[in-house]
């Protein structure tokens, strides 16, 4: 039977997504003033690794990728904005929504929001397979995010701090990404979920 899968990768996409981050990684970089060096010592990702990402000469982990995006204070969805167009386009097209897939744990992310328009508001369209595990080392960050974990179809576990949340379709989960934040899916089917950040520019207080 010939064709291709829905779920194969295209080749052309994964080079133009590794293509993308390399860009947006650099321009941010520069932007925040940061050598090298200086980014490395902030993230704890080592100075090769992120000259390697800055060349497209590999493809980071979701990991690598939150520790560089906690150490830029930005949101991890805008590594994977194009550089910032002279007029954004409010209108977002599907076939123009870029999609990465996490080479440490095979979940796939889409980038929903139109890139670079002037919102708070960031979404992402989240596959995540069975079994898999990914836990970011979340600190605080300056501007805050505030983040929505809205389950669409699956299961879905959800550690923030010492807090551990059951997922089931239609639930969903606010949380500030502030502290060590995992997400784990424990069933037999790939889960797919929404991911809404919005930046807040202060510290306001935690709900009790």
């Amino acid at each position: 039977m010939s064709g291709t899968s829905k779920d194969a990768k295209d080749p052309k996409d994964e080079t133009e997504i590794t293509t993308r981050l390399a860009t947006r990684l650099r321009h941010l970089r520069n932007a925040a003033g940061d050598s090298l060096d200086s980014l490395a010592a902030r993230s704890g990702v080592s100075r090769s690794a992120i000259s390697m990402i800055e060349r497209g000469a590999c493809s980071p982990t979701a990991v690598v990728l939150e520790k560089l995006a906690t150490a830029l204070s930005v949101p991890v969805g805008s590594l994977f904005e194009p550089v910032e167009a002279e007029r954004p386009d409010p209108v977002s097209r599907r076939g123009d929504q870029g999609e990465w897939t996490d080479p440490g744990s095979g979940y796939r992310r889409r980038s929903v929001s139109p890139p670079h328009w002037p919102s708070p508001i960031r979404i992402a369209d989240i596959e995540f397979p069975p079994g898999a595990v990914v836990a970011y080392d979340t600190g605080e960050r300056e501007p805050l995010i505030e983040q929505q974990v809205w389950v669409l179809d699956g299961t879905l576990e959800v550690t923030v701090g010492s807090d551990r949340h059951r997922l089931s379709r239609g639930d969903c989960l606010a949380m500030r990404v502030d502290r060590p934040i995992s997400f784990s899916n424990r069933s037999r089917t790939t889960t797919r979920y929404a991911v809404v950040n919005v930046t807040v520019p202060a510290h306001p207080r935690r709900p009790t």
